[in-house]
């Protein structure tokens, strides 16, 4: 009965958030209107994650699963995508570069700024401790 519970919470929000698409002019698809009102709950506390956790597993580990038809409904569209084949594979080139080059942009510029701090984390802790032994 529990797992029931958990579905009816997850399908009622999944309810929600495609009654938003269909309220709101917005091109946002009703699933990400599930997942904000989601998130918000839980962020909130209106639902805690013990109600909807052990369902919300199941439904990650049979997702691929659900990638099957998708799969097998792009071989009635492959001809029309022949055509776009080659900027979609320059797109998804490009993209990934991109990632990965901001990502490691990003990992070095963090990786620097923790080595600056060590010393600014002893200064601290030794004024810490100054100021501690102040006040015994």
């Amino acid at each position: 009965m529990k797992y029931v519970y958990q579905f009816m919470i997850i399908a009622g929000i999944s309810f929600l958030g495609e009654l938003l698409n269909q309220l709101l002019p917005l091109p946002v698809p009703g699933s990400v209107y599930g997942l904000l009102i989601l998130f918000f709950c839980l962020l909130t506390k209106i639902i805690r994650l013990d109600q909807v956790e052990d369902v919300g597993g199941w439904l990650l580990s049979i997702m691929p699963i659900c990638f099957i038809a998708v799969s097998a409904s792009m071989m009635t569209v492959l001809k029309d995508v022949l055509g776009s084949l080659v900027q979609i594979f320059v797109i998804a080139v490009v993209s990934t570069l991109v990632v990965m080059v901001v990502t490691g942009k990003m990992a070095q510029f963090l990786m620097e700024r923790k080595k600056d701090r060590p010393s600014e984390t002893k200064q601290s802790a030794a004024k810490t401790r100054e100021s501690e032994a102040d006040y015994e």
